[in-house]
């Protein structure tokens, strides 16, 4: 069972920057997808950024309303993956989960409890 924990989220304001950070309990080297979504009250769940395991590289993605703002990236020596979020809007406010996806098969997949961000002023 592959365990994540979140966190980095808080009160920022408009224009402000915040880092998540999710810990992974084990070897992230070899996971084919990890992503954040996240859920605004009232809203469904959704696809934030994703990095996918290349044989040489890893590929990125983004939702187009982060694509500028926001950064995923991982760190294999501390099994974490980070969500670098800058230039914050209102809009942004939402729990933000950290999903896992080690065969890429969507057989099993894994998910945290979530990190609030709100941005306000």
């Amino acid at each position: 069972q592959v365990q994540l924990v979140e966190s980095g989220g808080g009160l920022v304001q408009p224009g402000g920057s915040l880092t998540l950070s999710c810990v992974v309990s084990e070897s992230i080297s070899d996971i084919y997808t990890m992503a954040w979504y996240r859920q605004a009250p009232g809203k469904q769940r959704e696809l934030v950024a994703r990095i996918t395991k290349g044989q040489l590289i890893n590929y990125v993605d983004y939702a187009d309303s982060v694509k500028t703002r926001f950064t995923i990236s991982k760190e294999n020596a501390k099994n974490t993956v980070y969500l670098q979020m800058s230039s914050l809007k209102p809009e942004d406010t939402a729990v933000y989960y950290c999903y896992a996806d080690p065969s890429g098969s969507s057989t099993s997949t894994y998910w945290g409890r979530g990190t609030q961000v709100t941005v306000s002023s």
